[in-house]
């Protein structure tokens, strides 16, 4: 992503009911936060992506990875955000497949990528989906920012 892509992103981040399960939608300033922190994080190899239609470019969402410091544990996230219209028909299970599968294909198997976690809000059940049609499991629930989340995680396969 880059900031042209704030106004487009700003529908998904900045839609009440696509952001639910946040404390509240983004305005169009922390949307081009948002954007700037991605971008600081792509030269390592992390950041969430643009989620782009392939019939004609239009910006639904964004998936990637994100390093989050979990239970003292620092872990490699998978995050999605699909637009409401888009939701339920496999955008954000492809997208957060391939992100997985990048992860262990990109980054050496140690202490830190041995395996990567989805953290969602126990009621987001979508999005729980999601990471379970992409074989993370459910392996606990944490009190974090000030929500319950349900810690969802998979394992690198072994070669």
């Amino acid at each position: 992503m880059t900031l042209e892509d704030a106004p487009g992103l700003h529908a998904v981040l900045g839609d009440e009911q696509t952001m639910r399960f946040y404390p509240q939608p983004f305005s169009p300033a922390e949307v081009e936060d948002w954007i700037a922190r991605q971008i600081a994080r792509y030269p390592t190899g992390a950041g969430l992506l643009g989620i782009t239609l392939k019939e004609n470019g239009q910006l639904i969402g964004d998936c990637g990875l994100v390093w989050q410091d979990v239970e003292g544990l620092r872990q490699f996230e998978i995050g999605y955000h699909v637009h409401r219209h888009h939701q339920r028909q496999g955008y954000a299970t492809e997208a957060a497949r391939a992100v997985r599968d990048y992860a262990f294909n990109t980054f050496p198997c140690d202490h830190e990528v041995s395996h990567v976690i989805s953290m969602i809000r126990p009621e987001n059940l979508p999005s729980r989906r999601v990471a379970e049609k992409n074989g993370l499991t459910l392996s606990h629930t944490i009190f974090w920012r000030g929500y319950d989340h349900c810690i969802y995680r998979i394992d690198r396969p072994a070669r």
